[in-house]
């Protein structure tokens, strides 16, 4: 079972790893900060700074269907705010 999920690529998140070199992912909800510290470095290659990390609770979904209405979850999930070292970088779309 892989501790990082996806890298989170939004507007925020990226201005962050411009500006900050803060990278986020999202990883599994188990994962501890010392292991999400040494996959990053593992799979990237980087000297990881810090570990941030944030649960998120899953968002209620209420569907109008022609059944009724059906009420449920979305997944719960983690996301990891990494902050490298200065100068270094991980490209997410290096052959595109």
């Amino acid at each position: 079972m892989s501790i990082l999920r996806k890298p989170v690529i939004t507007e925020k998140a990226t201005a962050k790893s411009e500006k900050l070199a803060q990278f986020s992912f999202r990883v599994d909800v188990n994962a501890d900060k010392p292991a999400i510290k040494k996959a990053i470095e593992k799979m990237y290659g980087v000297n990881v700074v810090g570990v941030s990390t944030m649960r998120y609770a899953g968002k209620k979904v209420v569907k109008n269907t022609t059944k009724g209405l059906s009420i449920g979850r979305k997944e719960s999930y983690k996301k990891a705010i990494i902050t490298l070292r200065a100068g270094q970088t991980i490209q997410f779309f290096e052959n595109v």
